[in-house]
């Protein structure tokens, strides 16, 4: 009866944790498209993944150095296998992120911000479907919740028409290939250490970054340079940081589908960064756009 009672609980906190999530997320979209202005898309990624992996690594070290956290508690056999599936686990997911963040970044240079973050978000519908060949048919309360929230995400983000440019069409595909991210992570997450897990994938998809960067970009220290700040906010903050929280929730919710439609207030976060920051009007179909986001979520929890 006590672990039942602990599932609303634990469905609260993962909810929340995946809010801050879309919080850092949000805020990234501006801070993506200003790099752009010094840097190639291949080696931003790679230098913001690879840094994310990084961050992590003393994390790691402490712990397993002072043997604190859940992880530490179990027998050495079992640590061993979790850290195989971590290092597996973390390869699929940073060859799924490696492939949609691309399609993502390389739309962004040719289309608006709030653009970008509409058509990225699509994986909110995408995701319930990706989880029936899976055998988790989505409640029909998640699948109302999802179609309400894209309305809402048109609200917010689309001005006048919806025509589509060759950027809008990299953020569509990269839409497709965002839920085989979601959901590998959600599968491995409650096989191993989300921390771990994480850590193998910012390198991975780092490092599968870095090769196309080094062929077709050229970066110097001149260019890394001038886009420190970018770097180190999405390395440390929305890399290190938030896909490790992304881990983190995922294996409290345990419901891939109503974790897209968390993550997807990152555009929520987005057009109130772009309000506070960059003087951006908010205005009342905006408004209403995050107003029908807050009710398709309510709609999702039921």
């Amino acid at each position: 009866m006590s672990s039942l009672n602990q599932l609303p609980r634990r469905r609260m906190e993962g909810t929340l944790v995946l809010f801050i999530t879309a919080t850092i997320w949000g805020f990234a979209f501006v801070v993506q498209s200003v790099a752009m202005d010094s840097i190639g898309p291949f080696t931003f990624n790679g230098a913001r993944f690879l840094l994310g992996g990084v961050t992590l690594l003393p994390l790691l070290f402490c712990r397993r150095y002072l043997r604190f956290g859940a992880e530490y508690r179990r027998s050495a056999g079992e640590r061993r296998a979790r850290g195989k599936t971590a290092v597996c686990g973390g390869i699929l997911c940073g060859i799924a992120l490696c492939a949609a963040s691309l399609f993502q970044q390389f739309g962004i240079m040719y289309t608006t911000t709030a653009k970008a973050g509409f058509l990225t978000a699509l994986y909110i519908i995408l995701v319930p479907f990706y989880s029936i060949p899976l055998g988790r048919k989505p409640g029909r309360n998640v699948f109302a919740g999802a179609f309400l929230a894209l309305i809402g995400l048109y609200l917010l983000c689309m001005e006048g028409g919806l025509r589509l440019s060759r950027g809008d069409l990299l953020c569509i595909l990269g839409a497709f290939l965002y839920p085989l991210q979601i959901l590998a992570v959600d599968h491995f997450a409650q096989k191993t250490d989300p921390v771990s897990l994480s850590c193998a994938e910012f390198l991975t998809a780092g490092a599968l970054c870095l090769v196309p960067a080094f062929v077709f970009e050229n970066p110097s220290a001149a260019s890394l340079c001038a886009a420190a700040a970018p770097i180190l906010y999405m390395g440390i903050l929305s890399s290190g940081v938030a896909y490790t929280l992304q881990a983190v929730g995922q294996q409290m919710l345990r419901n891939p589908s109503l974790a897209s439609l968390c993550m997807s207030f990152e555009s929520v976060f987005a057009a109130i960064a772009g309000w506070l920051f960059l003087h951006q009007s908010l205005s009342p179909q905006k408004m209403l756009g995050c107003a029908v986001m807050f009710a398709a979520i309510l709609i999702a929890q039921r």
